[in-house]
């Protein structure tokens, strides 16, 4: 699993059927002190998080689960929608990117 900052979203009238009615995601994995990583993950999105939201992203089987099937054309789903987190050397990562 990894903490990812919600970037965009994805639009594909043409997609496996397995994959209908879901909503997919540009997901921005974090490190330790909200720095953003170079990659972008394209995550389904069961939950309705939204631009700017830190989720929690799952890989495999775990993300098929949350998807409803394990026949699910799709690896990555959103899990999660999060609030705060707090790491003991007093980095935080704020659920919700700042307004500049």
């Amino acid at each position: 699993m990894l903490v990812g900052r919600v970037v965009g979203n994805v639009w594909a009238t043409q997609k496996d059927p397995t994959l209908e009615g879901l909503r997919m995601l540009l997901v921005q994995p974090l490190a330790l002190g909200e720095r953003a990583s170079d990659e972008i993950i394209v995550a389904a999105d069961p939950i309705g998080a939204g631009p700017g939201e830190t989720v929690l992203v799952a890989f495999g089987r775990a993300a098929r689960t949350v998807l409803g099937t394990q026949d699910a054309g799709w690896q990555v789903a959103v899990v999660a929608i999060v609030d705060d987190i707090s790491v003991d050397e007093g980095v935080t990562i704020a659920g919700r990117e700042s307004e500049p």
